[in-house]
């Protein structure tokens, strides 16, 4: 039910702060751009993106990107992305930057790929509309930005399977939505942050890291 009321209030948000919602109305310029970037920024070597025929004359018909792989749209009939699940497509390479130009989605899944690199440290402002953030069993680097705490409508954050290092940002822990977490299976060291919405999760939210202290684990020494 809580998933439910956030998803309404974030829709709206987005649909107030949009000049237009009309199905006759042509693609946004910018969804073009961000599917063409994600589309040529990485290996796609099960073809799964071929269908993202972006240079297609047809790309402003209504409905038109909703057919491509992976694309979740507001309605069958409208031309803006709701969100992406590219889950187990097999795809290769850095976290895409073009994807800041699909700035009002609602959910992104790249779990089960072959990412690498680090998250981009500005991603609450590439995304700032987040619900739902999957992107576990990848190879992802490097320490967890903060500033995913200021992705303040998320309910989903899964990173765990990677290789990320340092500490859980405290910053994470002002996520009042948040409902279901992991970032287990990585390199993390330090306290695990308390969030403010009272929610405490088990174990196998933080397994297998190098040093981890705090509930669910023994206290940080201090």
């Amino acid at each position: 039910m809580a998933r439910k009321f956030l998803f309404s209030i974030v829709i709206t948000t987005l649909m107030l702060s949009t000049t237009t919602s009309k199905n006759t109305a042509p693609i946004d310029e910018d969804y073009v751009l961000c599917l063409k970037s994600i589309k040529h920024s990485l290996e796609d070597p099960h073809n799964y993106l071929k269908s993202w025929d972006v240079d297609n004359p047809n790309i402003n018909y209504p409905g038109f990107i909703c057919k491509f792989n992976g694309i979740m749209c507001w309605n069958p009939g409208e031309n803006r992305v709701l969100g992406m699940n590219l889950s187990y497509f097999g795809l290769k390479g850095k976290f895409p930057s073009g994807i800041s130009k699909c700035s009002g989605i609602l959910m992104l899944n790249i779990s089960h790929n072959h990412f690498y690199g680090p998250i981009p440290s500005n991603i609450s402002t590439m995304l700032p509309f987040l619900v739902t953030l999957k992107m576990s069993s990848n190879r992802f680097s490097g320490e967890i930005p903060a500033s995913l705490g200021n992705c303040s409508h998320l309910s989903v954050l899964e990173l765990d399977h990677n290789r990320f290092s340092g500490r859980i940002p405290a910053a994470i822990g002002e996520l009042q939505w948040v409902s279901k977490f992991s970032v287990a299976n990585n390199l993390l060291v330090g306290p695990i942050p308390r969030f403010v919405n009272g929610r405490m999760f088990n174990a196998t939210s933080y397994d297998n890291n190098l040093g981890l202290c705090g509930y669910p684990f023994k206290p940080c020494k201090s």
